[in-house]
């Protein structure tokens, strides 16, 4: 423990050691495997768990022991694995379970659900509204689904301007609504720099009320913040599991559609969309499932998708309502130790300090973020840098405590009181 941490420092109303010794959801940190000496990045990538391994490992052995026969006769059956991991997934995201599943990867389901609204808006206008703050997959994936159909992305992608270079101003996105001639909105629940929570049942309001459909990129905030989906109206939306879900590398996306758009004709058609029922008649003709399943493409990867069935009992068994109480208790009190004890040394937080406006990272600004962060990482400190001078910190709440938070802002203040990340290569450095 680096000499500059104070385990006896209170922090508001209990020191941190009270902090954790009192948290209901302290006993989850021995459930996981967290590399470094301080793992704060998974909301890049969460760490693997006891149950994920070992739904993982049922998987393996059900391969082993069945072959074929797994795909009816698994505990799980493969043939409807992506539809009953959309059930668990379904109440993390405030919806009912037809309306839920795990398919794809991300972008992919970028490409099908705004591929899918844009031919079935028909004659109205085809102009997808964004924002200048997206990660940038969500910009790639709509220009092409625009080009595909013949409209020029630089006329029919409007993109929402940021005033400080770190937030979006959600007036802005409803003035941009009322302005512009467009069809769909798609937005981020959470901005992947610097951590702004949007509201989205705001924006979803906005949309319907100038005719467009709203649609929203989840990655940031499934599993840590609690959504409404089907009370705010919205109309579609996808996510990754890799992040706090804690599924691992690569693992298996979701996506969310509205019950009221079943029966469209997904933008990317494949065969596992096709009805349950009749998909192995092996039909000419596609006929989409009648539900959000409609909306996978190829094969079930089930060793992508397993790890997500353990990760999803850890969170379930936690909470998600507990799980949201404790990452703004650690955000909010990392927040508080950046602003008292660094900002002589040139730190500043670029997240919202208001709860309501934030998700489970704090951006924490610096000119030299390239540098710091891998001096960070070469003690064992994990975090990532975000261009062009964001050190993002992410104390998930099931394997993050507050003494952690303490001691990373300690180790932080003593990287740049002593000047270590002046000995780091940026171009060497792992972002």
């Amino acid at each position: 423990m680096d000499p500059g941490f104070d385990p006896d420092r209170p922090d508001g109303a209990a020191d941190p050691r009270e902090r954790d010794a009192n948290d209901p959801l302290a006993e989850f940190r021995e459930r996981f495997d967290v590399p470094g000496e301080l793992y704060l990045d998974g909301n890049s990538l969460g760490p693997v768990s006891d149950a994920a391994e070992r739904s993982l490992e049922r998987a393996l052995e059900e391969w082993r022991e069945l072959g074929i026969e797994a795909w009816t006769e698994a505990e799980r059956p493969w043939f409807r694995y992506g539809e009953s991991l959309g059930d668990e997934l379904a109440a993390l995201v405030g919806a009912d379970g037809e309306e839920v599943v795990v398919a794809n990867s991300t972008t992919v389901n970028i490409h099908t659900l705004v591929g899918t609204f844009l031919d079935a808006r028909g004659d109205r206008p085809p102009g997808v509204l964004v924002n200048e703050l997206d990660f940038p997959t969500d910009h790639y994936a709509i220009r092409s689904q625009l080009r595909q159909r013949g409209h020029d992305p630089d006329d029919n992608l409007h993109v929402v301007e940021s005033r400080d270079g770190r937030t979006i101003a959600e007036e802005d996105v409803v003035a941009a609504l009322e302005d512009r001639e467009v069809g769909i909105v798609f937005m981020p629940s959470v901005l992947y720099r610097s951590g702004q929570l949007l509201d989205i049942e705001r924006i979803t309001e906005a949309a319907h009320e100038q005719d467009a459909l709203a649609g929203f990129d989840l990655a940031h905030s499934v599993g840590v913040v609690p959504h409404q989906l089907s009370a705010h109206d919205v109309d579609f939306a996808v996510w990754c599991s890799y992040k706090y879900l804690n599924a691992g590398p690569g693992a298996i996306a979701g996506l969310y559609v509205d019950e009221r758009h079943f029966g469209e004709t997904p933008g990317l058609a494949g065969w596992w969309g096709h009805e349950k029922e009749t998909q192995f008649e092996l039909r000419e003709r596609f006929t989409p499932a009648d539900s959000a399943g409609a909306w996978q493409i190829g094969t079930v990867p089930v060793l992508a998708a397993a790890p997500l069935a353990g990760s999803l009992e850890l969170v379930h068994e936690a909470g998600i309502d507990r799980i949201r109480e404790k990452s703004l208790a650690l955000t909010g009190t990392l927040i508080r130790l950046v602003e008292e004890t660094l900002a002589e040394y040139g730190c500043t937080v670029g997240t919202p300090r208001a709860s309501e406006d934030r998700g489970g990272h704090v951006a924490i600004e610096h000119p030299e973020a390239e540098r710091v962060s891998e001096a960070l990482r070469e003690r064992g400190v994990v975090v990532d840098f975000r261009p062009p001078n964001v050190i993002r910190v992410c104390p998930a709440p099931l394997y993050t405590g507050f003494v952690d938070v303490h001691e990373f802002v300690a180790q932080l203040r003593n990287v740049l009181e002593t000047g270590a990340y002046e000995d780091v290569d940026p171009a060497e450095s792992v972002s």
